[in-house]
């Protein structure tokens, strides 16, 4: 019997916070929350307030985790050296169907690795989510090619 031996997650993590924590343990459920004002209207990034009004936050709705690529650049060296090896990689700004825009890495399967090919993105391209399990409590969104 062979053991397989897994090298742990080497990447900064997010910091959880208890106005965030719906988004996260959604994640973790290969789910994708967003969260929205009072009247059903989802926002990016998952915080206490709600923009324009300072409401606090208290719904929560399913998001299809569907996008098209608004705009994407290209980075050929990481911001420490645990991306040391990953460059060059897509960073994209992703519309999603639900109305709000968010910034995501682009990979290539399920499995949330490895990067999209930098000749592979196009603005205008429909993404999908993949959920990434990099540790037992943190799931990473990452969009892949919705076709």
């Amino acid at each position: 019997m062979s053991e397989t031996t897994t090298t742990p997650y080497a990447k900064p993590l997010p910091d959880l916070r208890p106005e965030d924590k719906p988004f996260w343990e959604a994640l973790r459920e290969h789910r994708f929350v967003l969260p929205a004002d009072a009247d059903g209207k989802p926002f990016w990034y998952p915080r206490a307030r709600v923009p324009g009004t300072l409401e606090p936050v208290s719904r929560w709705i399913e998001a299809s985790g569907l996008g098209t690529v608004y705009t994407y650049s290209i980075h050929t060296f990481g911001p420490t050296k645990a991306y040391k090896g990953d460059p060059p990689y897509p960073v994209a700004l992703v519309d999603l169907d639900e109305g709000p825009r968010m910034m995501t890495n682009l990979v290539r399967d399920e499995e949330g690795y490895p990067s999209l090919a930098p000749e592979d993105v196009r603005i205008g391209m429909r993404v999908r989510i993949v959920f990434h399990d990099v540790t037992d409590e943190i799931t990473l969104p990452k969009f892949t090619p919705a076709d």
